[in-house]
């Protein structure tokens, strides 16, 4: 009989070297070739613009700052919450998002949060070549499916609801339906967190919590619109976060707080907003969202996990289709809903800003008494408010189609033998890729958890 020695097929000895070595001489031609500086970074024009509204370093710096510290600092301890996988949640979550940010420059600036959302869906089941592959063919994957929708649909979708969430969501679903791992439906000995790990995690929460509302604003218009999409967006985490107390405390058969509906459940309420978040939707709409994401969040990691595991072959580790998904679906009939209520008399002339697709064609007499009164109002290509929502809803399906194709060839390409893919027995365990410190050991008495989680009986791992 044949021995396998797990630690050569999974050795990263050869394969990261090779991958990185060869990425890193790709990307540095493509830099050479095609990426320069702006006027604002040129020191031939000599603008040395320091006004916010001409100047983007000034004026979107403090925004992108957040976003990295979401990126780095919050996915990075959010996805650190297994037990024996806190450092491949955080170093892996570093690469990917380094790696990203090279690849995004080049193609699309705006993507990284997508790779990471996508990753919580294989967290512990696949190995940081898989992790890098699956980040390279994601967003230019992405890239196309945003310019096909903005380009050619033209829509309403300011905190990227449609367009990151909901594609991110089903693109690292298709993937792990390719990835599909039978042994693992009845839970694995090492998928458990602890006490560190949790506060770990949590403190990840902490940070994406506080530093959303910069993350749904980031791409609004300057001005009222932003305001307000800060304002949506703190109500609707406030409220998800509050509701998500209630009812972890209810559901639970001993009257007490889970932790894990606390580390995502309080989150939702920052998806729900994120289609309509820079609209005239009023405070208590943005309350209201707030509780119904985070409720079908709830019940989504609850009954719909343990469901599309069992039955749909989907192991969605971090459920990502109940933070990302089922809230993204939330959000965007919102946003077609305040769409379809936008008047003039709720909006005035801004209506034409903020719908720029509704605004008058070019040539339009009334795009003229416009012009008066918001100088520099671009035309528009005169689209009804249903009209508008028909293209919302067309982008929605145009999104999720192409994101789950994408996720599942991207699923196809990660089974390739050289891959480094884990076995089932050496998922979430860091021992795997990493040397450990003396005081980590993986090998010790662990309950597997039935369906209904409950213990079902104690192995030693050796």
């Amino acid at each position: 009989m044949l021995c396998i020695n797990t630690n050569m097929s999974t050795s990263l000895r050869v394969r990261l070297p090779v991958f990185v070595l060869v990425m890193e001489i790709v990307m540095v031609t493509l830099f050479a070739f095609f990426v320069t500086y702006d006027e604002n970074a040129n020191a031939k024009f000599q603008n040395n613009e320091t006004n916010p509204m001409e100047n983007s370093m000034y004026r979107d710096y403090p925004y992108f700052a957040d976003v990295q510290v979401m990126i780095f600092v919050g996915f990075g301890c959010l996805l650190a919450f297994f037990r024996f996988y806190g450092f491949s949640g955080m170093v892996f979550n570093f690469l990917t998002a380094t790696f990203s940010i090279q690849w995004a420059i080049l193609i699309q600036e705006f993507a990284r949060a997508g790779v990471l959302i996508s990753f919580g869906a294989v967290i512990g089941k696949t190995s940081p070549i898989q992790l890098l592959v699956m980040a390279l063919l994601e967003i230019p994957i992405f890239s196309v499916t945003e310019w096909a929708v903005l380009k050619y649909l033209r829509i309403n979708d300011a905190g990227g609801s449609i367009l990151i969430h909901l594609f991110a969501c089903y693109f690292g679903l298709g993937v792990t339906f390719v990835l599909y791992r039978p042994n693992l439906n009845s839970g694995h000995a090492k998928e458990t967190t602890c006490y560190q790990s949790d506060i770990l995690c949590v403190l990840g929460t902490l940070f994406l919590w506080v530093f959303w509302p910069s993350f749904n604003s980031a791409l609004t218009l300057k001005g009222d619109d932003q305001h307000r999409a800060v304002l949506h967006t703190f109500i609707g985490l406030s409220s998800s976060t509050i509701t998500a107390f209630a009812l972890s405390a209810v559901f639970n058969k001993r009257g007490k707080l889970t932790m894990a509906d606390i580390q995502n459940v309080t989150l939702a309420g920052g998806v729900t907003v994120g289609a309509s978040v820079d609209m005239m939707i009023s405070p208590a709409a943005a309350y209201g969202l707030g509780i119904m994401g985070c409720t079908a969040c709830f019940f989504g990691y609850r009954y719909l996990t343990p469901f599309l595991a069992q039955r749909m072959r989907i192991q969605d580790q971090c459920g990502i289709h109940n933070l990302h998904g089922l809230t993204g679906l939330i959000s965007s009939t919102a946003g077609i809903c305040a769409i379809l209520l936008a008047t003039e008399e709720t909006y005035g002339p801004s209506m034409y800003q903020i719908f720029s697709h509704r605004a008058p064609p070019e040539g339009h007499e009334k795009l003229l008494e416009l012009q008066k009164l918001i100088p520099g109002l671009k035309p528009g290509l005169g689209r009804t408010a249903e009209e508008q929502a028909l293209y919302q809803v067309a982008a929605i399906f145009a999104t999720i189609g192409a994101s789950a194709v994408g996720g599942l060839l991207t699923g196809l390409v990660l089974k390739l033998p050289f891959m480094a893919s884990p076995s089932d027995d050496d998922c979430f365990d860091d021992e795997l890729f990493f040397d450990t410190p003396s005081d980590f050991d993986s090998s010790v008495t662990l309950p597997i958890m039935c369906e209904d989680n409950r213990q079902k009986e104690s192995i030693k791992n050796v």
